[in-house]
């Protein structure tokens, strides 16, 4: 049980860092510091808004508009650090 708890926390623990990830290339595209028409930068932009857009837009459609910020990727981080929190707090240990 102990190796399942491993696991899933660290995958929580590389999903926060993919939503931090998308979050700063976002703002990167969005101040023209990088372009999206270079293959690697669209393809690792592609890759992150498909790893970590299906958590956010059910978070999107709760939170009202706060003009151009977004704080879907603080909202889902914060959430899964109390589920990482509950996890450790309530994990079976034998």
């Amino acid at each position: 049980m102990i190796a399942l708890y491993l696991l899933i926390d660290t995958v929580l623990s590389i999903y926060v860092w993919l939503l931090i990830a998308s979050a700063v290339l976002s703002w990167l595209v969005a101040f023209n510091v990088v372009n999206t028409r270079n293959r690697a930068v669209y393809a690792i932009g592609d890759f992150l808004y498909r790893i970590t857009e299906p958590a956010l837009r059910p978070i999107r459609r709760v939170m009202p508009n706060f003009g151009g910020m977004d704080l879907s990727p603080m909202v889902l981080i914060l959430l899964i650090f109390f589920v990482r929190n509950l996890m450790a707090e309530y994990w079976p240990r034998f």
